[in-house]
């Protein structure tokens, strides 16, 4: 059985997720697992989970691109074994790779180790142009929301809120609550 995993990062790519749903129905796909969900946090991918679950001995997991699969070689290795485990393959449709053959396998770990240092290197490339930014004056970082509200937190706490209900209605952290609390009973002390 091929069965299909498709995912996109945000709810905002409709048209990616539609795209990669086509492509795995047109490669013959009988069950899809399809997820919006950011790669980064690998817990948080249960369509992921469940389609590992699923496949079984003689399965094929397919995926349009590697990208939509694992972000690190390491979570890549970690599907591949647990996929190797239950006697099914994996077969990236963009790359032509099928790991049910020893050429696959090969080709998978190849290409995800140059796929892994070509986000390395893009990262690091941003923060230097962060770096560069701050230095020139022109990157000011994200707008301090929680501190912008310091005066309503301490106005609710002064009516004996708690702050599980202060963060709550100011749309805030618990731990910024606590945060401008203690520095305001420092300040006092």
């Amino acid at each position: 059985m091929l069965v299909g995993y498709a995912r996109t990062s945000t709810l905002d790519q409709k048209a990616g997720l539609e795209g990669q749903e086509r492509e795995l129905k047109a490669a013959g796909c009988d069950r899809l697992f399809i997820e919006q969900v950011s790669s980064v946090d690998v817990t948080a991918r249960e369509k992921l989970a469940e389609a590992l679950s699923f496949v079984r001995d003689g399965d094929t997991l397919v995926v349009t691109k590697l990208d939509r699969l694992a972000r690190s070689v390491a979570h890549l290795l970690e599907i591949l074994d647990t996929l190797t485990n239950q006697g099914a393959a994996l077969r990236i449709l963009n790359m032509g790779i099928d790991t049910s053959t020893p050429t696959g396998k090969l080709m998978l770990t190849v290409l995800g180790g140059v796929a892994e240092f070509e986000r390395e290197i893009m990262l690091e490339r941003q923060r230097e142009g962060i770096a560069k930014a701050k230095a020139a004056g022109k990157y000011k970082g994200r707008k301090a929301t929680a501190r912008a509200k310091a005066d309503e937190v301490l106005k609710l706490h002064r009516e004996g809120v708690g702050g599980t209900e202060i963060a709550k209605r100011l749309e805030i952290g618990r731990a910024s609550v606590y945060r401008i609390l203690n520095s305001e009973t420092a300040g006092e002390a």
